[in-house]
């Protein structure tokens, strides 16, 4: 994207997440009440997240799940520790709310590829680490083209199709589809496990 398609891109990304912050302010405060109730302090969750050319930030989430821990001492599986209340949160994508916070610092954008764990870094071949060529996003070409449903070869090929041809207008098509998703909540679990399973280095 050149520059000055950049400096529109980020003054759309500040007024829409200041104003979506504001919005929904209401909603940030009853659900951070729901679910200090269900999970208890603390009820943002942050890790560290891959974003733009590499650089490591703390991306924030409401929590979705429990703290439980085996004898050992030792977190228990996601499967385990997720409950009905924070499937519902993940499905309905109100646990990303506290993200619009890393949109407004400019960690994040709007729209781009979503933020991988830390530990992928390692695993990607030179082709796929062009997905940090760009802010990661809220929202991407590949979560309007399957979410959790597709497997990591497809996902890493549409991010890498939305980095060569990202546009303004393609990021409104894909901010209108995301709406739309949300709202039928399509594309959230694999059939097979809880989220999308662990990335391990497939070319």
């Amino acid at each position: 994207m050149r520059g000055g398609n950049f400096i529109i891109k980020r003054l759309v990304d500040l007024m829409f997440s200041f104003i979506a912050l504001v919005t929904f302010s209401p909603l940030f405060i009853i659900v951070g009440i729901l679910v200090y109730v269900k999970f208890g302090a603390p009820i943002i969750f942050s890790q560290n997240r891959v974003g733009k050319n590499g650089n490591i930030f703390r991306m924030y989430k409401f929590r979705t799940m429990l703290n439980s821990k085996n004898s050992e001492g030792n977190l228990l599986s996601d499967e385990e520790r997720l409950t009905s209340f924070g499937k519902f949160l993940r499905s309905t994508s109100l646990d990303e709310l506290p993200e619009l916070i890393n949109v407004l610092k400019g960690d994040m954008s709007l729209i781009g590829p979503r933020p991988l764990l830390v530990e992928y870094i390692p695993l990607y071949s030179e082709k796929q680490f062009k997905r940090h060529d760009v802010l990661p996003g809220l929202s991407g070409w590949a979560q309007i083209n399957g979410r959790n449903t597709i497997s990591w070869k497809e996902k890493f090929e549409l991010d890498i199709w939305y980095v060569e041809n990202q546009s303004f207008v393609l990021d409104l098509k894909i901010m209108m589809l995301t709406i739309k998703k949300v709202f039928i909540r399509e594309g959230i679990d694999q059939s097979y496990g809880v989220t999308m399973e662990k990335f391990n280095g497939v070319n």
